[in-house]
């Protein structure tokens, strides 16, 4: 039997709330800034409700959904992310992690783990190690089981400072996400792993995931079978090393971007999978906007 899943990221829900003066301090009142030079007409709305129209027509059997739904994470944002997660379907159907626009300061973190706690109900790790620091974003590393596949999220999108997108995970939640892929694997589950930022340091000044050395060296002595990762709105195709071969890691573009070159227009992915874990298939496409700038449909085979 095959599983399909969708994936997508970084819709940047619009238009922004008006914010509260006292909202727009610090990291805020620059990004707001941004959002008013470019980001509010990058992505465009209408062309993000056409993509999950689309989504929705191709049936899939769960959407992952990798984080930078909100912009600032202002109060009155949270209720138009929620509402939006509510229109891709039930919420066992839909997995959500945060990314850093989600966990844009300090001050948005209660807002966002009560108002998505819904798309992130499963099984919790317990670590029996108390040396390591706990997460600033609670309730992560979560896994849930949706027939042959174990869909397992982590929280990279953390609060920085101005002006540094970088992601981190914390070593207790990597290894709460190496207890949940030994335990998946035990239950012969395909495993898919869900983070914001791409598992690697390098890239752009102050974008790259800063832990993730330890997360490659996790992963290269439990392994996964596929991870998942948006943040950089754009295509891209890598891996890492695991036990047994190289773990595909593929980043889907922003889910609502109208500008840029064709890897970094507005889509999503359907991943067929199928298979066993000792031998899994899996297969990936990608639907999204085409070059008339209107026309959502079929944008070719994702090489893994």
């Amino acid at each position: 039997m095959t599983f399909l899943l969708a994936h997508l990221s970084d819709p940047h829900i619009g238009p922004l709330p008006v914010p509260h003066r006292r909202e727009l301090f610090g990291k805020r009142l620059t990004g707001y800034l941004n959002w008013h030079r470019g980001r509010s007409t990058a992505h465009d709305m209408e062309a993000l409700g056409r993509l999950v129209a689309d989504l929705k027509n191709q049936a899939p059997d769960h959407v992952a959904v990798t984080g930078d739904v909100l912009n600032l994470g202002l109060a009155a944002e949270f209720p138009l992310g929620r509402r939006w997660l509510e229109s891709l379907g039930q919420t066992e159907d839909v997995s959500f992690v945060p990314g850093n626009h989600d966990a844009y300061v300090r001050g948005a973190l209660p807002d966002l783990a009560r108002t998505f706690k819904p798309w992130i109900t499963g099984e919790h790790p317990t670590l029996k190690s108390r040396g390591s620091a706990p997460s600033p974003i609670p309730l992560y590393p979560y896994l849930r089981r949706r027939g042959p596949i174990a869909l397992i999220g982590l929280a990279s999108g953390v609060p920085m400072p101005p002006f540094i997108a970088s992601g981190k995970l914390g070593a207790q939640q990597i290894a709460g996400a190496e207890i949940l892929l030994k335990q998946a694997a035990a239950e012969n589950c395909i495993r898919v792993l869900m983070l914001h930022h791409p598992p690697f340091a390098e890239g752009k000044f102050g974008r790259g995931l800063v832990d993730a050395r330890a997360f490659a060296e996790m992963i290269s002595r439990v392994g996964a079978e596929l991870i998942l990762h948006g943040h950089e709105h754009s295509l891209a195709i890598t891996s890492l090393p695991g036990p047994k071969g190289n773990v595909p890691v593929v980043g889907v573009p922003s889910a609502s971007l109208v500008r840029g070159s064709p890897r970094r227009r507005a889509a999503y992915h359907l991943f067929e999978i199928g298979g066993t874990l000792a031998e899994p298939k899996i297969k990936a496409t990608a639907r999204g906007l085409l070059a008339d700038g209107h026309t959502i449909d079929d944008r070719g085979q994702v090489p893994l």
